[in-house]
């Protein structure tokens, strides 16, 4: 390990990038572990997690990391890629001690922690030696916003008593973690402990959360859903997909189901119910209710306007539904569907009603999901709309419905196969 410099301060190397010896990239540093070594002694750093190509986090000994600094990491590019799994007394500086609250030996008081430096000493060792905290001022629960209170940085000697048993805030994990996607927030999340999990959820913005919710296993989405106060837990579920709320609230007690869509907003509760009524493992199961309905009258202008909207996914952004009034959900007679591509090469005062694509067939709200993949796979399309026995669309089945359905169910938690080591480019 490089001796200089011998400390750092953990916030500073969130986000970096951590190479091997020849400058390839490795991936980007996430979190650092240190080894909890009981009182009076000081937590022992004994590596970082890295989030590797493939969105995977994985451990990197401190042993083989050659330098550290605020602005770059290099290890010895030999790394084990399994996935990272916390044992024993283990800690996670960014996941669990940001936010927790320290009792200074002066008298001073308690103070949050926000910021943690290891340092190197004499026999190579890395070990906790300071902290960046702040002595009164008060969080947001919601919005991440801090009131002022002084700032100190603090030796480890300096502190009386660390607690990280009792309720902790969660406003630097998710101010550090704010640039990243849903899926790879929820990935972090999972790997959490279930009271910091629970903590982390809890300091979201509902539509955040909401986010992250659909992106994790049906085991943690249900213990944060439920660590809620009810109007909350409903309030998340109205900003959930309705498919994917109609999963969760599957997972419930009836009693609990029934209470909480009770709280729902009435027309976000219908589309949720109408879903639960479909069997497991059809179209009306897993479609939403929700893609973009037009009418035929309706020019290219006003559909590629409707494509735009930031909370569309990019498979149902792909796909304008054409029906006769009314245009919710059952539709008036289904009349065919307009691709995007198509509607790029249209001019824009052109009426939907004369480009349709009427050669893709619907399928009914019955049918199979392994009939749902087949005709996604056979004619390359990224949705497909959904109608009823009376021909009326009632929603769109996108592929990546079908491929949460399709995976196995603990896909999101389990480990990726193949192979485990991985050396950076091969001498020679």
């Amino acid at each position: 390990m490089s001796t200089n410099p011998t400390r750092v301060f953990i916030a500073r190397l969130l986000g970096l990038d951590v190479f091997d010896p020849l400058g390839d990239r490795l991936g980007r540093l996430r979190d650092a572990v240190v080894l909890d070594r009981g009182a009076g002694r000081p937590p022992q750093a004994v590596g970082i997690v890295v989030e590797v190509p493939g969105k995977k986090r994985v451990f990197v000994p401190i042993t083989r990391i050659t330098s550290m600094d605020p602005s770059q990491i290099i290890c010895t590019g030999l790394v084990n890629l399994r996935r990272f799994q916390q044992r024993g007394a283990e800690m996670l500086v960014v996941a669990e001690l940001f936010d927790s609250k320290v009792i200074l030996a002066d008298g001073g008081g308690e103070a949050t922690v926000e910021d943690i430096a290891i340092e190197q000493n004499r026999a190579g060792d890395w070990h906790v030696s300071s902290l960046f905290v702040r002595r009164g001022g008060q969080t947001s629960r919601l919005r991440g916003l801090r009131r002022r209170g002084e700032l100190l940085i603090v030796d480890w000697a300096e502190i009386y008593r660390w607690d990280i048993s009792g309720p902790q805030a969660a406003t630097q994990f998710v101010a550090q973690h704010d640039d990243l996607k849903a899926a790879d927030f929820a990935e972090a999340l999972h790997e959490m402990s279930g009271k910091r999990r629970i903590e982390v959820a809890s300091e979201l913005q509902d539509e955040r959360l909401a986010d992250v919710l659909q992106e994790l296993p049906d085991d943690d989405q249900v213990q944060i859903l439920q660590s809620l106060d009810l109007e909350r837990a409903a309030d998340v579920l109205e900003e959930m997909d309705p498919d994917d709320a109609a999963d969760l609230l599957n997972e419930l007690p009836e009693e609990q189901k029934e209470e909480l869509l009770q709280l729902m907003e009435p027309e976000d509760a219908r589309d949720v119910r109408r879903l639960m009524e479909y069997e497991e493992d059809t179209a009306g199961s897993v479609m939403t209710p929700v893609p973009v309905i037009l009418p035929p009258e309706a020019t290219v202008a006003e559909a590629l306007a409707h494509v735009r909207k930031e909370e569309l996914t990019p498979a149902l952004a792909s796909s304008i539904y054409v029906c006769r009034p009314p245009l919710e959900t059952p539709t008036g007679r289904y009349l065919g569907v307009v691709h995007i591509q198509k509607l790029l090469r249209a001019a824009p005062p052109e009426a939907l009603g004369n480009i349709l694509d009427t050669d893709l067939e619907p399928v009914r709200d019955y049918a199979d999901i392994s009939e749902i993949s087949r005709m996604l796979a056979t004619y390359n399309l990224n949705s497909l709309p959904v109608v009823n026995d009376g021909g009326r669309l009632v929603g769109a089945v996108t592929v990546d419905d079908v491929l949460d359905h399709l995976l196995p169910d603990d896909w999101r938690a389990s480990d990726d196969t193949g192979p485990i080591m991985w050396q950076g480019r091969k001498n020679g």
